[in-house]
């Protein structure tokens, strides 16, 4: 987005926010609030090490050659699909938010590219590795919607391919959740509530720039270990392994931190 506000680009970019405050519930909620540079601004801090800690420990857990053709489904800005194509790997990154796409193909090479795409699509091309990682999962409306990504998933795989979803343990951060904070970020105060409503984890976002009120609402469904094996025997995929954190540890129920799944 354009530091200049007169832009017709930033004129969209505001309606689709308004649009997302008239009506938080809706289904495209990641449309229009990841395609702003205020959620690249809030999570700038995410933290690089930790990704390329669990990228070293699940390519070596997944024996992955080194020309291996990777996906990584729901990118974001990148940060994991780089790592990964430093490691040797062909990679795609794959991202619905097209400004994410934009910055992150600042860093295309011959074996890194990016695209927009929706996550509930097959893609054309094999892939020996996908990865959908930092709860990327759970954001639509309809349950029909997380089956049909799981069914693109498992066909957009080499026959001997391996995917991985890195999803939150759901028991983990309701018994552990910080219902009010404010985050000061760029000098912009990000006033964050967050609450459990309808088997869904809410975080309502609300802060004031350049003289604007913004509010953002993000929504992704409690799915439990129990709700993916359900899913994931209806899609006809195999679930092979479970681990409850980026060390690859065992996962428990009420300590893990993470909830991440290996099949094919």
């Amino acid at each position: 987005m354009s530091e200049n506000n007169n832009t017709s680009s930033d004129r969209t970019e505001l309606s689709s926010q308004n649009s997302s405050i008239n009506n938080p519930q809706t289904s495209s909620w990641f449309a229009s609030w990841f395609d702003t540079k205020y959620y690249h601004i809030l999570y700038k801090d995410r933290d690089c090490n930790e990704a390329q800690f669990f990228m070293d420990n699940l390519t070596h857990y997944l024996n992955l050659p080194e020309d291996s053709k990777i996906l990584d489904l729901a990118c974001g800005k990148g940060r994991h699909s780089v790592y990964l194509n430093s490691l040797g790997y062909d990679v795609t990154g794959a991202d619905l938010s097209e400004n994410s796409i934009t910055e992150a193909s600042k860093s295309e090479n011959a074996t890194l590219h990016f695209k927009v795409h929706d996550m509930r699509d097959v893609f054309e091309i094999k892939y020996d590795a996908i990865f959908n990682l930092f709860t990327s999962f759970g954001y639509f409306k309809n349950d029909e919607d997380n089956l049909t990504t799981l069914k693109a998933i498992r066909n957009s795989l080499t026959e001997y391919g391996f995917a991985c979803i890195d999803f939150m343990n759901v028991d983990y951060v309701i018994e552990n959740l910080v219902s009010q904070e404010i985050k000061k970020v760029d000098d912009i105060d990000f006033h964050i509530k967050r609450y459990v409503k309808d088997n869904y984890i809410y975080k309502e976002i609300s802060f004031e720039d350049e003289g604007k009120q913004f509010h953002f609402t993000e929504r992704v469904q409690a799915l439990r270990l129990a709700d993916f094996e359900r899913m994931m025997e209806e899609a006809e995929i195999y679930l092979l392994d479970i681990f409850g954190n980026y060390k690859l540890q065992p996962f428990y129920k009420n300590q893990s931190e993470r909830l991440i799944m290996i099949f094919k």
